[in-house]
Parts: C-alpha cells; sequence; structure tokens
C-alpha cells in the first residue's frame, strides 16, 4: 500500500527504559523515575514516596545493579541494543521518504516527546507510536499515553499521533511466537512442559478493570492452538512481582518450584509479554528461576528468547506500519 500523504509518517517503536549504565547510582536514578509514576505505583505519594527514596531505592539499587553487571552487554543494555536493533530493522522496510522511524523510552532516554519532536522537525505531520507491549495495561501502555497528554498541553500546533493500543491478538504476533517455539523445538527437544510467563501486575489493577490478565491469557490460548498443543502440556504464569501485596498468580518462580517437586524434569520457558530480553528474561528467568527449578529436582531448563529483532517480529511491525499508511 503506497502513502498518498505528501509528508512521511512518522513511527516511533517505544518500550519500558533501561539505566544508562550498571552502577548503583545509574539503576537508582532509572528506578526513582520507574517507580515514582503512579501508574506502576498507585499507593498515595505521601505514603510511597518517603518508602521509595529512604528505605527501596537504597536497598534495591546496589542489588538491581549487580544484576544488570552480568547481562550488560558491549553495546550496553540488551533492552537498548535490541531495540535500537529493531528500529534500525524496521527502517530498512520502507523509504526514508514514506516513512521515518525511530525509537523511545518510557523511562530513561530517549524520551518519546523528544522523539515526537524530531520528527516533526522532520516534516511529519503524522505519527504513529507503536509501544513494544503486545498486551495492555494501565501500568505500562498508559503510561506513554501520559508522557503524550503532558506534550500535548505544552504545544500550539498539535500533529496527528495515533497510538496502537496493544497487538496480543494479532495473527502475525501469533505466528512469530508460534515459530519462535517451533525453531527452539527444531534445535531443542520440547520439554515436559512449556511455561508462558508473563509480566506481572497486582491482582488490584485488573479487579479494577485492567485488561491485561484477559490478553495474556488469550495470546497464550491463540500461540498453544497454533502449535496443536493439549492443555497439559503448557501453563500460564506471572513473573516479577514487587512488595507483599497479591499479583497475578500463579507466580512464576512457585509453579516452576512445584512442577520440579512434583516431578517435571524438563521445562521450556517462553516470555511473551517482553518484545526483547532485559533483565526480567535475561537474569530473572533464565538465571534465577533456572536455579530455582534445578534446585527443587527438575533436569532440564530450556529459555526461549524474546522475539527481539527476529524477520518474523519485525514482519509484524512492518505490517501495523503498513496499516497506517
Amino acid at each position: 500500500m503506497e502513502s498518498n500523504q505528501s509528508t512521511p509518517l512518522g513511527v516511533v517503536i517505544a518500550n519500558l527504559g533501561t539505566p544508562t549504565e550498571p552502577s548503583a547510582s545509574a539503576v537508582r536514578s532509572f528506578l526513582a523515575e520507574f517507580l515514582s509514576d503512579q501508574r506502576v505505583v498507585e499507593l498515595p505519594r505521601l505514603l510511597w514516596l518517603p518508602l521509595l527514596y529512604g528505605v527501596i531505592l537504597p536497598l534495591r539499587a546496589p542489588r538491581v545493579a549487580k544484576n544488570y553487571q552480568g547481562i550488560w552487554t558491549e553495546n550496553g543494555s540488551p533492552l537498548k541494543a535490541i531495540t535500537e536493533q529493531q528500529a534500525s530493522e524496521l527502517a530498512k522496510r520502507f523509504d526514508k521518504h514514506q516513512v521515518r522511524i525511530c525509537y523511545a523510552m518510557t523511562y530513561g532516554s530517549p524520551k518519546l516527546k523528544d522523539r515526537i519532536a524530531e520528527l516533526e522537525q522532520q516534516g511529519c505531520e503524522r505519527i504513529l507510536v507503536l509501544p513494544l507491549y503486545p498486551q495492555y495495561s494501565a501500568t505500562t501502555t498508559a503510561a506513554l499515553y501520559d508522557q503524550y497528554a503532558k506534550m500535548l498541553l505544552e504545544q500550539r500546533n498539535v500533529s496527528d499521533v495515533t497510538f496502537y493500543k496493544s497487538y496480543y491478538h494479532r495473527s502475525d504476533y501469533i505466528e512469530a511466537l508460534a515459530a519462535s517455539l517451533s525453531q527452539h523445538w527444531s534445535q531443542h527437544e520440547p520439554a515436559e512442559k512449556l511455561l508462558f510467563s508473563f509480566h506481572g501486575i497486582p491482582k488490584r489493577c485488573v479487579d479494577l478493570g485492567d485488561p491485561y490478565q484477559k490478553q495474556c491469557l488469550a495470546t497464550a490460548d491463540a500461540v498453544t492452538k497454533r502449535l496443536n498443543l493439549e492443555s497439559h502440556q503448557w501453563s500460564v504464569s506471572f513473573q516479577s512481582r514487587l512488595g507483599k501485596a497479591e499479583w497475578l498468580q500463579p507466580y512464576t518462580d512457585k509453579q516452576l518450584q512445584n512442577w520440579a517437586q512434583q516431578g517435571v524434569k524438563s521445562v521450556d520457558v517462553i516470555c511473551p509479554a517482553f518484545a526483547a530480553d532485559c533483565l526480567e528474561t535475561l537474569e530473572e528467568i533464565n538465571e534465577e528461576n533456572r536455579e530455582l527449578f534445578l534446585e527443587a529436582g527438575g533436569d532440564r531448563f530450556e529459555f526461549v528468547p524474546c522475539l527481539n529483532a527476529q524477520p518474523e517480529h519485525i514482519d509484524m511491525m512492518e505490517n501495523i506500519v503498513r496499516e497506517h499508511l
């Protein structure tokens, strides 16, 4: 489909963000911005901020920095490097006079408002923002909407900006996940159990109307139907909980331990909520949870990488962009 517009379409792919370096000070700065967002933590500010700055950041930042050090690459944070690669590969699919591609981060840099401003300066009067969160949640996607809303208050000449809210149900996304699993199984014997580990959110968010849990379940169901898996072969869990409040269950770490204790010897774990490998997949899943499963009696733990810059993933992004030309 060719564009009839005389000006290029600007496209911003956006992910969560990352510290600038694996140091305690950089991690503290990143976590302070991230955990201060009321979309992420909905507690009253007078209660939460003293706890965050007085207790959580001093204790958590050094520990998280050490975890980052274990996955840091010569190109920096895996999340940043992969997101840059995704934007680069996507840009190759289009004439730059027709589509301009860049990336932004919700927290840290580059900021969404700066990227939109750059695209406007390049003559883009229509802009598509594609949050790389397949399943919508107020704790993730909505934070980008908030940032754009604040940007609008500062603008007089407002551009035509469209947000692509979620893509958990798209057939090309499901196909990309299925292809990733099929490729993994062509190189490794399929495990007894397949675990879809999604990022968790507080249960209260779902009780108040967040659609995230339903969309996670819909994604897993669609992938397993595509692969003709029986219900006893797979399950869904939620990882990365914070604090003492109840989060979506079952918890990934508990599920893996329970399986091992029940005699399950091998598992494959995939994380469909993450568009790029990051601390939560490379360290939390492939190191911490691997160790938990093996220590509980499991024999083989296989982590299936995120879609990252796989061609099928870029195909999906290209399709979304072309739908907006």
